[in-house]
């Protein structure tokens, strides 16, 4: 009977440690894509925010960023939010590796708070709604901004559970 309490206390400090050196991953990987191959997001960030793939409706075109420098302005804040965001989920792995899982389960939620900003207020809600992101059939990243979105969501649920472990009354 130890035994399994014991292997139940573990586990879900190892699902959120794993959950999370997932997303931490995930946004690694997106960070240096962006740095790396520059130009392919910089098109998608200028076309969403120049919004000319839309529909043009004249009541929301005024809301359309046409400037380049604005526009790559954007971009590099993003690159650097996701960066931020990485290097945050890695700090937390480590420290759900570390097995302090106080730390680990307030700096992960730190760093998934920043991804599900991005990817919620930032590409859901600005994106795709002010600039009308899911007008259009050629730069329409809400699919992809959603599933981030959920998946985050999901791993931030499994980080802030009460384990067995960390609750001093068991």
């Amino acid at each position: 009977m130890a035994t399994s309490s014991t292997s139940r206390r573990g586990a879900l400090p190892l699902a959120a440690a794993l959950l999370t050196a997932s997303v931490a991953l995930y946004m690694a990987l997106v960070a240096f894509g962006n740095i790396t191959d520059f130009g392919t997001n910089q098109q998608f960030v200028r076309h969403v925010l120049a919004m000319d793939t839309t529909f043009k409706d004249e009541d929301l075109m005024w809301r359309a960023v046409t400037s380049t420098g604005l526009q790559d302005a954007a971009y590099v804040l993003i690159i650097i939010w996701e960066t931020v965001a990485a290097l945050v989920l890695i700090y937390g792995t480590w420290l759900w590796a570390r097995r302090d899982q106080q730390q680990a389960r307030r700096i992960s939620t730190y760093g998934l708070l920043m991804v599900l900003l991005l990817f919620g207020a930032g590409f859901i809600a600005i994106g795709g709604e002010w600039f009308s992101m899911w007008q259009s059939k050629s730069w329409n990243g809400l699919d992809a901004a959603t599933r981030v979105f959920l998946f985050s969501g999901l791993v931030l649920i499994v980080n802030l559970l009460p384990s067995r472990q960390s609750d001093p009354a068991a």
